[in-house]
């Protein structure tokens, strides 16, 4: 006897109630939801603003999506780890706007953190996007257009079969210091995805 493969199922509506219960219209459950600051006052580094949507295959915005990010401090530490920045928490999360699709979070620019063989990689924020259709959340890097030095010399970019591909992962940044980042699911400028 052989036992069948169970159907996949989607994050459906239930992991925004879960995980920014606010958000969805359903308060006292916590003061605010957990991961909309990164950081307190006392945070050390530089001060950014990273901003995005998320467009599926036609190109429209996805309007119910979760997004997280986590990242290293200004010294490329992660939290929990020897000398991390105490102030910062290096883990956001929030629902886009369910109008326009956007996504905004204020941090700071991380710094180079090792590799897992101790090469450098270059500054960047891992994204995880869950949403309607999608059965495993996806995962992504933003890496930041001002630093294309440690970008050339990143592992991970350099692993990407196909080099062009390498400008989906690439945010531009504007004079105030607002980095964007906008993702797109599937067509022709379709974001690279990690399998992790």
């Amino acid at each position: 006897m052989r036992l069948k493969e169970s159907p996949s199922q989607t994050a459906g509506p239930y992991v925004h109630i879960g995980a920014t219960p606010n958000a969805t219209g359903i308060e006292g459950v916590y003061a605010e939801d957990l991961g909309l600051g990164l950081m307190n006052a006392e945070a050390m580094g530089q001060r950014i603003v990273v901003t995005g949507r998320i467009f599926d295959g036609a190109s429209a915005p996805v309007t119910d999506a979760l997004v997280e990010i986590w990242q290293a401090d200004a010294k490329g530490i992660y939290p929990g780890q020897k000398n991390a920045d105490p102030d910062f928490s290096g883990w956001g999360r929030q629902a886009v706007d369910g109008e326009t699709g956007v996504f905004r979070f204020e941090t700071i620019k991380p710094g180079s953190a090792p590799f897992r063989d101790g090469r450098p990689m270059a500054p960047h924020i891992t994204f995880w996007i869950v949403a309607r259709g999608i059965n495993l959340g996806l995962h992504t890097r933003m890496y930041f257009a001002d630093e294309a030095k440690a970008n050339a010399a990143d592992p991970v970019l350099a692993r990407l079969e196909q080099p062009g591909r390498r400008a989906t992962l690439i945010a531009p940044v504007s004079q105030d210091m607002v980095y964007t980042f906008d993702i797109h699911l599937q067509g022709d400028n379709e974001t690279v995805f990690l399998d992790v």
